[in-house]
C-alpha cells in the first residue's frame, strides 16, 4: 500500500469516526447497552475480571520489569512510565500507593522459585484468556482463535507494548519527569497535549483490542468509536470517584490505611464495566447505525431469522454479484448482524450456504430449495429428533417438508400430512 493509499485510509477512517457519532441513535444505543448488560450478564463478568486482575496485576508488572531490565535503552524511562501507566488507569487518589505495592511485590516475585514463577503465569493467563472469551462472547463468535495463537498475540502485547510505549513516550520524556519537578511548572497547553497523548495511547490500545482480539472482522472505524466511548468513560469514572472520596471519605475512615485494597476492587469493577460496554458499543454499531427495529424475544427465533436468510439467497441466487454479505442481509431483515451468526453458521455445517471471500464476504445458496428436506435445518435450531421429540416429529410430518414449502407463503402441506389433518375432523364428525 503506497503512502497516499494510507492516507486515504485514514482519511476515510476520520471521517467514519465523525459520522458515527453524528448518525448514532442514542436513545437506541442505551436500550441496547441496557439490555446486552442484563441477558450477557456483563455485571458478573466484569466481577470476575475484577477478582482475576487483582490476583494477576502482580505478574503482568513483572514482565514489565523484565522486559525493561533487558533493554538497558529504556531503563531510565521506567519508573516515569509505570508511574504514567498507574496513573492513567487508577483513580489519582491511590495511584501513589498502588505504584509503591506494585513495586514492592514485584521485586519480591523476582526471588521467588519455578513454582511461584508458574503460579504467577496462570494467573497472568487466566486474565488473559477470560478477556478473550468474553469479548468473543460478545461479538457472537462460536468458535475462538487457537490457544497458542491466542497466546502468541496476548505476549507480542505483553512484550511490544511497553517498548512501544517507552518509545512515544520518549519524545515527551523530559516533560513527564516527575522528579525533576517539572511537570508542576508547564504551561497549560504543555500539560492538555501530555493529557492528550495519554488519551490517545489509551483509546489506541482498547481499539487494538477490539479489533484483533474477536475472531472475527471488526472495522476499524468500528473498534475506535468503541475504544472512544471507553476512554471518556473512564476519565468521567476517575472524576467521579476523586470526587466521591473527597466529599464522602468513607473508606479512608472504616479501613483507615488498607483503604486503597477496597477502593482498588471498586475501580477495577468500575473500569472493566466500562471496557465491556465499550465492546457493546463496537459490536453493535453497524445495527445500531442501520436503525434496527426487531430483536430476537421469541421463541425459535434463530430458526425464523434461517427461514428468512434463505428466502432472501432464494430472490438473488441468480443475480450478479452473487449471494449477499452478512450486513446486507441484516438490513435486508431490519436485524442486528450478530444475530444472525448462529443461523448462518449452522446452515454454512450443513452444506446449505458457501461463503466467498473475493470482493467482500459474502454467502451464496448452494442447494435446491424444492428438493432439500428442512429436517436437518430444524434439528438444528429448532427441535432435536430425540427419542422424547419423534412422536411429535411424526404427528406433524415435518420430515416430509421441504425448504421450498417452508419458504412459501401459502403452505403446501404433502398429501400425507393433508390426509392426516383430514381424518381426524371426518371421524370426529
Amino acid at each position: 500500500m503506497t503512502l497516499n493509499e494510507r492516507l486515504r485510509a485514514l482519511e476515510t477512517m476520520a471521517r467514519a469516526l465523525w459520522r458515527h457519532p453524528l448518525k448514532l441513535p442514542w436513545r437506541n444505543t442505551a436500550l441496547t447497552l441496557r439490555e446486552r448488560f442484563r441477558e450477557d450478564r456483563l455485571g458478573i463478568t466484569a466481577s470476575a475480571l475484577t477478582f482475576t486482575t487483582t490476583i494477576s496485576l502482580v505478574p503482568l508488572f513483572t514482565v514489565a520489569l523484565a522486559i525493561f531490565s533487558a533493554f538497558p535503552m529504556f531503563e531510565r524511562l521506567q519508573a516515569t512510565l509505570q508511574r504514567w501507566l498507574v496513573q492513567s488507569l487508577v483513580p489519582p487518589d491511590i495511584a501513589k500507593q498502588v505504584f509503591s505495592y506494585l513495586n514492592q511485590f514485584a521485586s519480591k516475585a523476582g526471588q521467588m522459585g519455578w513454582a511461584g514463577a508458574l503460579v504467577l503465569l496462570v494467573t497472568a493467563l487466566a486474565l488473559i484468556l477470560t478477556i478473550d472469551r468474553k469479548l468473543n462472547d460478545i461479538w457472537r463468535v462460536r468458535q475462538s482463535r487457537p490457544f497458542t495463537q491466542r497466546v502468541l498475540v496476548y505476549w507480542a502485547v505483553l512484550t511490544l507494548g511497553p517498548l512501544l510505549l517507552a518509545g512515544s513516550l520518549t519524545a515527551t520524556s523530559y516533560a513527564v519527569t516527575v522528579s525533576r519537578g517539572v511537570v508542576s511548572g508547564l504551561p497549560g497547553g504543555v500539560r492538555f497535549l501530555l493529557e492528550a497523548v495519554q488519551f490517545a495511547l489509551l483509546t489506541g490500545g482498547i481499539a487494538a483490542l477490539y479489533r484483533y482480539v474477536p475472531n472475527t472482522r471488526v472495522r476499524w472505524s468500528h473498534a475506535w468509536l468503541g475504544a472512544l466511548f471507553v476512554g471518556a468513560g473512564l476519565e468521567l469514572a476517575k472524576k467521579v470517584l476523586a470526587w466521591y472520596l473527597a466529599q464522602v471519605p468513607t473508606y479512608s475512615v472504616v479501613y483507615g490505611t488498607f483503604a486503597t485494597v477496597p477502593i482498588l476492587l471498586v475501580w477495577f469493577y468500575v473500569a472493566w464495566v466500562i471496557v465491556l460496554l465499550g465492546a457493546v458499543v463496537a459490536a453493535y454499531l453497524p445495527s445500531l447505525l442501520s436503525g434496527i427495529a426487531r430483536r430476537g424475544d421469541t421463541p425459535g427465533w434463530s430458526f425464523q431469522l434461517a427461514l428468512e436468510v434463505l428466502a432472501q439467497l432464494r430472490a438473488v441466487r441468480d443475480a450478479t454479484p452473487r449471494g449477499l454479505s452478512l450486513e446486507a442481509l441484516a438490513q435486508a431483515l431490519r436485524v442486528d448482524a450478530l444475530q444472525l451468526e448462529e443461523p448462518v453458521a449452522a446452515m454454512v455445517k450443513l452444506d446449505w450456504l458457501g461463503r466467498l471471500d473475493e470482493d467482500g464476504e459474502r454467502y451464496v445458496l448452494l442447494v435446491d430449495p424444492t428438493v432439500t428436506p428442512l429436517a436437518p435445518l430444524m434439528e438444528r435450531l429448532l427441535l432435536a429428533h430425540q427419542p422424547n421429540t419423534a412422536r411429535f416429529w411424526f404427528e406433524s410430518h415435518w420430515a416430509r417438508l421441504t425448504v421450498a414449502q417452508a419458504l412459501d407463503t401459502s403452505p403446501s402441506w404433502p398429501a400425507n400430512a393433508q390426509g392426516a389433518e383430514v381424518g381426524p375432523s371426518v371421524a370426529s364428525g
